[in-house]
């Protein structure tokens, strides 16, 4: 599922790829902010992607992406 995470004063998201449910995503971004500590997840390619929970400034996770084949639209 694609996760969007964007970061105060920072003009571009975070964009990542990610097995974890929307459930488990929320909790690890909730415990984050929460506490101050990092938000640490990993995508599809196995890349981590750390985030400081205090720069969170929204998090958006969306379905799946599914790449289109062919010239169709």
């Amino acid at each position: 599922m694609e996760v969007k995470i964007g970061v105060r004063d920072v003009a571009r998201e975070v964009v990542l790829e990610s097995e974890l449910t929307p459930e488990d995503v929320a909790k690890q971004v909730a415990d984050a902010v929460a506490k101050g500590t990092m938000l640490a997840l990993v995508d599809e390619k196995g890349r981590l992607v750390m985030i400081p929970g205090q720069l969170i400034g929204y998090v958006e996770v969306g379905a799946p992406s599914s790449r289109k084949v062919g010239f169709g639209a």
